[in-house]
């Protein structure tokens, strides 16, 4: 099936009009006191990057924070432990820009954040994220271009905090089955997702 692309910035902007007010008054070029109790509110985000393979969206999450704010202008990432492919470290390290999305749980408001970033290994730095005795291996530093809070329609359309509408586990394909499926049983996914709670539990940091 083919779709009429628009190509055009110009027929975009006739289809959806001016933005309000308020959608461009909320930008910060930093974190203000209210973004800074935003941000501080929210445990989990996902970090958009972009590398010459093309983009990736990785989940980053911690209760307490997955992130210290280093100043006004500054975040730190520390890059706990995970699965090794380091897509986002790949994609920083050859292109700075990133993006972020921070969700807040029980609230509609989420906070985007515009920037660069490096990824360092300083060694004082690292020490200061260890936790449960161990250190990251790396951290990410943000730069902030630019922070805004989005409006909430997306968040109440998903129901997202309802739980009503959260979904029984046992109804969807667990990772196991997926990597089964993915190697033809190569893998046996039965065995997979029996052995993962133990091995996460042991390599959470």
């Amino acid at each position: 099936m083919m779709f009429q692309a628009i190509d055009d910035i110009a027929a975009l902007e006739a289809l959806y009009g001016t933005p309000g007010e308020a959608s461009l008054a909320k930008v910060a070029t930093r974190i203000t006191t209210e973004y800074r109790r935003l941000l501080e509110a929210s445990p989990f985000f996902t970090l958009a990057s972009v590398g010459p393979e093309g983009l990736d969206c990785s989940p980053r999450g911690e209760a307490g924070g997955a992130f210290t704010i280093h100043d006004d202008k500054t975040l730190i990432i520390p890059d706990r432990r995970g699965n090794n492919r380091i897509d986002t470290l790949r994609n920083i390290v050859r292109d700075p820009r990133v993006a972020f999305c921070f969700l807040i749980p029980g609230s509609k408001t989420t906070v985007r954040l515009n920037g660069t970033a490096i990824v360092t290994a300083d060694a004082d730095l690292l020490a200061s994220m260890e936790r449960d005795g161990q250190r990251p291996r790396s951290a990410i530093v943000v730069t902030i271009g630019e922070i805004y809070t989005q409006c909430g329609r997306a968040v109440m359309r998903a129901g997202l905090w309802d739980p009503a509408r959260h979904v029984e586990p046992g109804s969807i394909p667990t990772p196991g089955d997926v990597l089964a499926a993915q190697t033809d049983g190569g893998i046996d996914g039965r065995a997979y997702d029996e052995a993962w709670p133990d091995r996460a539990a042991k390599t959470m940091w």
